[in-house]
């Protein structure tokens, strides 16, 4: 009888090489996401700062990583925010939890602006500024208010879904939760379809999830490779302001609202965050973070998905307290360049145009520059040198633009956590637990 044969598998050979494939694998999803994501970043920016223009080649990876994302954001924000409002279950708790919200949302948006103002006063990042070399680029006339709100009810629902067209998805979204409710037992099939398909769009976030790393190497290494360390050297001062007003709305306004209004730990706030606020720095956008949130407010915060479903998406699209600091700090900035001298009352219309406008910029890479008119038209300033100062800050808004893009992060979820400590709809112990973080 003839001996059989080994087979690949089972060849002595071939065992230490399956073993440590296995080692590997089991290291890799044994270190925490955001810990993998953070080691894709930093050697991601020393790939790109060895490799540089050559690092263009590998874009396209992390373009396929934010596709892969952003396909997903509209169909969750409308499951999602349909499910949690008809799980809410009575439609004056809805209109509670409303107020409640975009309250919250308005109050740290004003916060923001006023850090905005006093830092870029203080620190006068625009003083002695050479424009001399920038090449104008026009932002186009803002849209009226009127349109703006009008904006907000689709004509077509589902043309706003193909679009991403978020504050009319979550409209529709809203309206289609209160149907369910009114609708009561006769509701209760449509309620349950929803949570299901939002509970399948999460699975499919964490599973993209898992591609994060090298998403977020290709975005560091293409950044870096293309602008290098050079790309603070033009607009250094206005750097070290947008870091230091990140830092100040990241740390002290939204660990207040943790700390002060949701009366809980920072640690555990802060740690359980750490995924989103990696996505959303390495995509400059807060849509793209909007799925991350969503997960890691229910599995690492404890946030219910009465509340995370509801507040979390109204957030990526309102809640830009990183976009209205800078927005505020460019307006100082233009102040300064063009010598335009600001009264006391000059301040304050500044402060309210930019919290309004802010609220309704497009979560996208560099959306703010396209309010930016709106706001400096207020103190004087004229279209020509508006499309001057996007002109010359254009070429190194990317890297700002990922810093600012970190308190728009943690703003959606720290409000999300308050409001969930004040609706009863936070497990406390999940929230303080250090699981998987």
């Amino acid at each position: 009888m003839t001996e059989a044969t080994p087979s690949a598998e089972t060849t002595p050979a071939t065992a230490p090489r399956r073993g440590v494939g296995r080692w590997l694998v089991r290291y890799w999803f044994g270190v925490s996401l955001w810990k993998r994501i953070l080691g894709a970043l930093v050697l991601g920016a020393v790939v790109g700062l060895i490799w540089g223009d050559g690092a263009q080649s590998i874009r396209w990876i992390g373009d396929l990583f934010v596709r892969l994302i952003r396909m997903l954001v509209a169909p969750l924000v409308f499951t999602i925010i349909a499910a949690g409002v008809a799980a809410i279950g009575d439609t004056k708790r809805l209109g509670s939890l409303g107020v409640k919200t975009i309250a919250m949302y308005v109050a740290t948006t004003a916060v923001a602006v006023t850090i905005g103002l006093v830092v870029a006063t203080l620190l006068q990042p625009g003083a002695g500024a050479d424009l001399a070399g920038a090449v104008p680029k026009a932002v186009g006339t803002p849209k009226p208010p009127a349109e703006i709100f009008l904006a907000i009810i689709p004509t077509n629902p589902i043309g706003a879904l193909a679009e991403g067209d978020t504050l009319a998805i979550i409209f529709f979204a809203v309206l289609v939760g209160v149907g369910v409710l009114m609708a009561g037992e006769q509701g209760r099939p449509v309620a349950e379809v929803l949570t299901s398909a939002s509970e399948v769009l999460l699975r499919l976030v964490g599973l993209i999830l898992e591609t994060a790393p090298f998403g977020v190497f290709a975005l560091v290494a293409v950044v870096m490779g293309a602008q290098g360390p050079e790309t603070f050297i033009n607009v250094f001062q206005l750097g070290i302001c947008v870091i230091i007003g990140a830092a100040i709305q990241t740390l002290v306004t939204h660990g207040a609202i943790v700390r002060g209004l949701a009366w809980l730990p920072l640690l555990p706030f802060y740690r359980g965050v750490a995924d989103a606020v990696m996505v959303g720095f390495s995509t400059s956008s807060s849509a793209a973070a909007l799925p991350v949130a969503i997960k890691v407010a229910e599995e690492n915060l404890g946030i219910k998905p009465t509340v995370s479903s509801t507040v979390l998406p109204l957030g990526a699209t309102i809640g830009m307290d990183g976009t209205a600091m800078y927005v505020a700090m460019l307006t100082m900035f233009s102040a300064q360049a063009f010598g335009v001298d600001l009264s006391l009352a000059d301040y304050g219309l500044v402060a309210i145009t930019t919290t309004l406008v802010a609220m309704g910029v497009a979560p996208v890479p560099s959306g703010s520059l396209f309010v930016l008119a709106a706001v400096l038209n207020v103190i004087g300033v004229t279209p020509e040198q508006t499309a001057l100062i996007v002109g010359f800050i254009l070429p190194f808004d990317r890297p700002l633009d990922m810093i600012r893009t970190v308190p728009n992060v943690t703003c959606d979820l720290s409000i999300a956590t308050a409001i969930a400590r004040w609706e009863r709809e936070i497990d406390v112990n999940e929230y303080k637990s250090a699981k998987d973080i």
